[in-house]
């Protein structure tokens, strides 16, 4: 099975975010929402989104492997979806925004997404 390696790693680069918005809330003595800290409302933001669009991916990904589809197949959706995220995260977390980062973090989720949905529904309707 392909999918438990990239939901181990997605599930790490996830409690890596998680600990860098405790920190930050420790640190700035913030216990709910920003505190108007730069830094942490970024931390936050960059956690928010990693659970908004991961836990959809992931399904697709288990999806696709159990209709059979190749290793390599799933290992390039997970390495783009991986690669995606940290890239994303990357961007969005620094107080002088990447913006390039961020978007090409964006651009990359969405294709693997995308991509995903169309190959189980061509494959569904075969």
């Amino acid at each position: 099975m392909v999918t438990p390696i990239y939901a181990a790693l997605l599930t790490l680069m996830y409690s890596a975010l998680s600990i860098r918005v405790i920190t930050l809330r420790t640190t700035n003595k913030v216990s709910l929402g920003d505190g108007a800290n730069v830094a942490l409302s970024r931390a936050i933001r960059a956690h928010g989104n990693f659970i908004e669009y991961v836990p959809l991916a992931l399904i697709l990904l288990l999806l696709l492997e159990q209709q059979g589809n190749s290793a390599w197949v799933l290992h390039s959706l997970g390495t783009g979806l991986l690669m995606a995220r940290l890239v994303h995260g990357l961007g969005i977390s620094a107080i002088r925004e990447q913006l390039k980062f961020r978007v090409t973090g964006t651009v990359l989720t969405q294709l693997i997404l995308v991509s995903s949905a169309i190959l189980l529904l061509v494959q569904h309707g075969s």
